[in-house]
């Protein structure tokens, strides 16, 4: 496909929009804040030394959090200088630059995530194909996480459609990353999802 993303989009009428994100979460881990919520949450959910890959992994805040944690992580993104900030900060791991829209990575994993509003950045018609083949790369009784706002045009009900087409069945919905209740009128979502093939109790 390689269509262009709305992320490139902004990188290519905002010059220096990848290296202000990169600032600003530098900026935001001097000052002390707590940029590790997601991966708290995906600890809780993994086994010990789990394989995790980190789709849209932007500068390895996420991944890089979940390899401290003692879990092997391959991240990917379509950036290669938020890949390049990756590899600086968190050399233990793997991080490629890929596009999510053509991802085939000949390998599984026990947990993918998909943080930080990378589905609302995707370039426009492609999520079904990313969710496709996110699923692809799940291990047996895999899981699929996907979080992100509704504020930036795509929608929670174009996702559960999206997840549909890709043959991806819904687990546990909830609002936020520290588990508070999920309704049709909250703003962001953290979905998890398993291959429809796949019986998960």
């Amino acid at each position: 496909m390689n269509d262009e993303t709305l992320w490139a989009a902004e990188n290519r009428e905002y010059p220096g929009h990848s290296a202000r994100y990169i600032e600003r979460f530098e900026a935001m881990r001097a000052e002390g804040k707590d940029l590790h919520g997601e991966a708290r949450l995906l600890d809780a959910m993994a086994g010990r030394n789990y394989r995790i890959l980190d789709a849209g992994c932007g500068t390895g805040r996420v991944g890089g959090e979940l390899a401290r944690l003692g879990h092997q992580v391959t991240g990917v993104d379509a950036d290669a200088e938020l890949i390049a900030a990756a590899r600086r900060d968190h050399p233990e791991s793997r991080w490629r630059t890929e596009d999510l829209s053509t991802l085939d990575l000949g390998d599984t994993f026990d947990l993918v995530v998909c943080t930080g509003n990378v589905m609302a950045f995707l370039a426009p018609g492609t999520a079904p194909e990313v969710l496709r083949r996110l699923g692809t790369h799940l291990a047996p009784e895999g899981r699929l996480v996907v979080g992100f706002g509704s504020d930036r045009g795509y929608t929670f009900e174009r996702f559960f459609a999206d997840a549909d087409t890709a043959g991806l069945a819904r687990g546990t919905v909830v609002s936020t990353w520290d588990l508070r209740p999920w309704r049709p009128s909250s703003s962001f979502i953290v979905s998890i999802l398993h291959r429809d093939d796949e019986i998960i109790p």
